[in-house]
Order: C-alpha cells, then sequence, then structure tokens
C-alpha cells in the first residue's frame, strides 16, 4: 500500500481512467499508440515511469487535450530520485558517516559550481544537494562526525574548468576539522577500486550501508553487507595518506594542476 499515493501510482491511475472512458482495453490501446500492453499495465499499476512521449502518444489516441503529459509535471518537483530518499533519511539520523569515493568529490562536499556540472545544470537538483550539506553545518543535533576518504584520481578529474576544481579543492580543506577529515589514497593498486559506498551509524549503534550500481543506489542494513563494507572502508583508510599528508597533497594538486 506504500506506494498507492505515489505520484507515479496517482498518474497510472489517471491514465486507466481516461482509457476505460474511452472504451478501450489495454490491448486496444496498445495498438493505437504503439507501446506493448504490458508496459501499458505497468504503467496503470505504478510499476514502470512513464515517459514524455508515452504520455503525449496516450493524450493523443484518448483525445485527452493534452492532460496526461501535463501531469508529469510533478518529476519536476523531485528532487532526489525515489531510490534515494530512503538514504537521505539515514543521512540525516547519522551521528558517523564514512564514506569511500574513487570517482568524484563526495556530494556532501562539493561547490555549487562543482554540483551543477556534474547535475548538468539542473538547479533543482543542485539546490538539493546543496540542502543536503546542511547536516554538517546544523547546530541541532550535532553534526555527524564524518570520515571521508578519496582516490588521488579524484583531484585530477576535470569536472569543469580548473578555476571549478581549484575552488572545489580549496572548499575540501576548509571543511576539514574535528569532526571531519579527508584522507588520499595515492595512486595505483588499492583495496578501493571496486566503487563507491557510504557507512551510516545511526543512533544506538546500528549501522547503514549505501552502494552505488550503475543505475541507482542501494540502501541496505544487511549485517552481513554491512559488516563487509566496514572492513573494506578500514582496509582503503590504512592505505590511504595520514591527515596532514593529503592535504598537503590536495594543496599541491590544486596549484600545480589547476593553476
Amino acid at each position: 500500500m506504500g506506494d498507492f499515493y505515489s505520484p507515479q501510482a496517482i498518474w497510472g491511475r489517471e491514465l486507466r481512467h481516461y482509457r476505460q472512458e474511452a472504451g478501450l482495453t489495454q490491448a486496444q490501446l496498445a495498438e493505437r499508440i504503439h507501446f506493448s500492453e504490458s508496459l501499458i499495465s505497468g504503467v496503470e499499476t505504478g510499476q514502470i515511469p512513464a515517459s514524455q512521449e508515452f504520455s503525449q502518444c496516450c493524450d493523443h489516441a484518448l483525445g485527452t487535450g493534452g492532460a496526461l503529459h501535463r501531469l508529469l509535471d510533478w518529476r519536476r518537483g523531485q528532487v532526489f530520485p525515489s531510490w534515494f530518499g530512503k538514504w537521505r533519511d539515514k543521512e540525516r539520523m547519522a551521528t558517523t558517516l564514512r564514506t569511500y569515493e574513487p570517482l568524484l568529490i563526495p556530494g556532501l562536499l562539493q561547490t555549487e559550481a562543482y554540483a551543477r556540472v556534474l547535475l548538468r545544470g539542473d538547479e533543482a537538483a543542485v539546490s538539493g544537494r546543496l540542502n543536503r550539506q546542511l547536516i554538517l553545518t546544523r547546530e541541532e543535533p550535532e553534526p555527524p562526525t564524518f570520515r571521508c576518504v578519496i582516490d588521488e584520481g579524484v583531484l585530477h578529474r576535470p569536472i569543469g574548468g580548473p578555476e571549478v576544481m581549484r575552488e572545489q579543492l580549496g572548499h575540501l580543506v576548509g571543511m576539514i576539522g574535528p569532526r571531519l577529515s579527508v584522507q588520499v589514497v595515492p595512486h595505483g593498486m588499492h583495496s578501493g577500486l571496486l566503487g563507491a559506498f557510504v557507512l551510516a551509524t545511526l543512533d544506538g549503534g546500528a549501522a547503514v550501508l549505501y552502494a552505488e550500481t550503475a543505475v541507482r543506489g542501494i540502501t541496505t542494513s544487511d549485517q552481513e553487507d554491512v559488516s563487509a563494507a566496514v572492513e573494506r572502508f578500514e582496509a582503503i583508510r590504512t592505505e590511504a595518506l595520514p591527515l596532514g599528508m593529503s592535504i598537503e597533497l590536495i594543496k599541491r594538486t590544486a596549484e600545480e594542476r589547476w593553476t
């Protein structure tokens, strides 16, 4: 029942309403719009999201005057993908965050300019990301302790021009303090070559893992997965430069590579 009132499910029910009003079965609509019957069924039950093209074809076939396509506007208000919402709640509640990032500056430490390049100028998404960062500077409850390990390649990957990168690396150093550390794993073979992940420790000690895949991020509190990730994080961290040397490397890269 949880998803019954999601915007996607409501949109699906609207499609069903218009289809039935037009006196068409799913099979007959499929024939008219050249989309499969199983796709129509999946959209109507809220399992599959409708595309812009699909909504326009349905409007045309059902004579709705563009209503279905206009109804897709709810997407524009969605700052985060639905699967990220689950993690966002954990991130807000965390007392400690430990993250390893082999490709990019972690989202919580990105500057506005760096985030804008990554999010291709989507202003709603940029402001959503900056809003997430408020957990690091809030007063109540206390900000989480944030332990961050990045691969050295992150400092060299050109996201935007030299100005964006220089500002980003400066911001990274500026954020370091008693509750926030950044360590760099030097170039080469190491334990962290499999992908990014974050561990959140919640009040009471339970830990939750967020791991990125090619298509979405996965949030899990499965004990086996969490333990494996903790072990992996500690292994990567032992291969990282100590904090002082990491700061020196970040500063040096900003000067030599991005000036």
